[in-house]
C-alpha cells in the first residue's frame, strides 16, 4: 500500500459543491454542540455533584431521541431532506435559548434541564436521518468511505475545539455563553443548509403506511447479518465502555479543575481527527469487517487502560487511542450500512443505526454513572472495557458474515433482492 493512499480522500468536497456546504457547517455546528454537552455535564454535576444524574440526564436525551429518530428515518425516505434539515436545526435555536436563560439565573433548575432534553432528543432525532440519508445522493456511491471520513472530521473537530472552548467560557463567562453560542451556530446552519437540493424521496414509500415503513427497516436488519452486525458490535462499546459520564468526575476530584475535564473531552477527539486524516486505508482495505471488529476491541482496552491511569497525562494517552479506534469503527460502520442498504431504505435502516448508537451511549453513560457508585470510576471503566471485549469477540465469533464483510460485497441489486422477503402488509 502506498503512502499516498493513507491520506484521507478528500474527493467529495472537490466534486460536490452541496457536500462542500454540509461539511462546512457541520464543522460549526459540531463546535457548539460540544459547548453544549460540556456545560450541560459541567451544570448538572455543579448542582447535584453525581455522576448518575449527568447519566440520568443523558438518558432523558436518548429516549427522546430514540422516538425521534424513527419518526425521523420514515420522513427520510417520504419528505424533502433539505426541509427536514432546516426545519429541526431551527427547532434546536429555541431548545438552546431556554437552556441559556436558565443557566442565566441565580439557581439554575435541574428540572428545566431534564425537561429540555426532551425536545432536544426530538428534534436531533427528526433531523440526522434525512443528512445520512442525503450523503449517498450528494457525492455518489464510488465515494461513500471518503464522504464517512469527512464526516468523522467535522465530529472530531467539534470534538476537540468544543469542549476545550467550553472549559475556558464556564470558568470565564459562565456556561449561559456557551449556550448561546451553540444556538448561533444552529441558526447558522439552518439558513446555509437552506440552498441544499431539495433532496426528494425516490420511490413510492410515501404512500405506504408509515407503520408499514417502520416494520419494513426492522425486517431487512433482521435478514442483513451484516448490518445487525454493525449495530450489535457498536453496542458492546457504547452500552458497556461509554467513560464520558465520568468525566466531570474525573476531572474535577482526580485531575484538578474543570480545564482537566475539558481536557479529558478533547482527548478522543484529537485521536480521532488524527485517524481521520489519515483514513484513506479504508475505502480499499480487503477484509472491512475483520477491521472494524479490531478497532471496537483496541476501544475496549483502551478504555481498561483509560481506567487504571494513575496520572492525567496517561489518561489522556488512553482516551486518544480510544478515539482513534472510535472514528476507525464509525468509518467502517457507517460506509458498511450504506453499501449493504438499499437507498429506498437508506433513511429508516440509518435511523435505527442513529438510534441504537445515540441510544446506547446515552444507556451506557447511565450504566457507568451506576457502576462508578458500586465500584469507583477507575474500576467501573476497567469493568465496563472488559465487557466490551468480551461481547466483540462473542459477535465475531457468532456472526462470521461480519468478519468477512467488504465494501466490494453485495451489489445494489443483491441487496434490493434480499429486500423482496422484507414487504409486511398492514392492516
Amino acid at each position: 500500500m502506498r503512502l499516498g493512499q493513507f491520506v484521507m480522500d478528500t474527493a467529495p468536497l472537490r466534486s460536490s459543491p452541496p457536500f462542500r456546504l454540509v461539511f462546512a457547517v457541520q464543522v460549526i455546528a459540531m463546535v457548539g454542540t460540544n459547548l453544549t454537552v460540556v456545560a450541560a455535564n459541567l451544570q448538572v454535576f455543579a448542582i447535584t455533584r453525581s455522576s448518575l444524574q449527568v447519566g440520568l440526564v443523558s438518558l432523558a436525551l436518548g429516549v427522546a431521541l430514540l422516538f425521534g429518530l424513527l419518526v425521523g428515518g420514515v420522513l427520510a425516505d417520504r419528505a424533502s431532506k433539505r426541509l427536514i434539515i432546516v426545519t429541526t436545526r431551527l427547532g434546536m435555536v429555541v431548545v438552546l435559548g431556554v437552556l441559556a436563560w436558565n443557566s442565566s439565573l441565580d439557581s439554575p433548575s435541574l428540572a428545566l434541564i431534564y425537561a429540555t432534553a426532551i425536545p432536544a432528543g426530538l428534534i436531533n432525532g427528526l433531523g440526522a436521518p434525512a443528512l445520512i440519508a442525503a450523503t449517498p445522493a450528494l457525492v455518489g456511491p464510488e465515494n461513500l468511505a471518503a464522504a464517512g471520513a469527512l464526516t468523522a472530521v467535522t465530529t472530531q473537530i467539534g470534538a476537540m475545539i468544543g469542549p476545550l472552548l467550553a472549559g475556558f467560557i464556564a470558568e470565564s463567562w459562565g456556561l449561559a455563553v456557551c449556550f448561546t453560542i451553540d444556538a448561533a451556530t444552529f441558526l447558522l446552519g439552518a439558513v446555509l443548509l437552506a440552498f441544499l437540493p431539495k433532496l426528494e424521496p425516490e420511490g413510492s414509500v410515501e404512500h405506504e403506511h408509515p407503520v408499514r415503513s417502520i416494520v419494513e427497516g426492522f425486517a431487512f436488519l433482521r435478514r442483513s447479518r451484516v448490518v445487525t452486525g454493525l449495530l450489535l458490535i457498536d453496542v458492546c462499546a457504547m452500552v458497556f465502555a461509554m467513560p464520558y459520564v465520568l468525566f466531570p468526575e474525573m476531572g474535577v476530584a482526580v485531575f484538578g479543575g474543570e480545564f482537566a475535564t475539558g481536557l479529558l473531552y478533547a482527548a478522543p477527539a484529537v485521536g480521532a481527527f488524527l485517524a481521520a486524516l489519515t483514513s484513506g486505508w479504508t475505502a480499499t482495505v480487503a477484509r472491512s469487517g475483520l477491521v472494524l471488529i479490531g478497532s471496537v476491541l483496541l476501544w475496549g482496552l483502551a478504555v481498561i487502560g483509560f481506567g487504571l491511569s494513575p496520572a492525567l497525562w496517561l489518561a489522556l494517552l488512553f482516551l486518544a487511542v480510544a478515539g482513534a479506534a472510535d472514528t476507525i469503527s464509525e468509518i467502517l460502520r457507517r460506509t458498511l450500512l450504506q453499501h449493504h442498504t438499499p437507498e429506498r431504505l437508506l433513511g429508516r435502516v440509518g435511523s435505527m443505526w442513529l438510534a441504537q448508537a445515540t441510544t446506547g451511549t446515552s444507556a451506557g453513560n447511565a450504566v457507568m454513572g451506576g457502576l462508578s457508585r458500586l465500584l469507583g470510576s477507575g474500576m467501573a471503566l476497567v469493568a465496563g472495557g472488559a465487557v466490551c471485549v468480551l461481547g466483540v469477540v462473542g459477535i465475531a465469533i457468532a456472526l462470521p458474515e461480519l468478519r468477512k464483510a467488504t465494501l466490494s460485497g453485495p451489489s445494489a441489486d443483491e441487496q434490493e433482492r434480499v429486500t423482496q422477503g422484507c414487504k409486511v402488509s398492514f392492516t
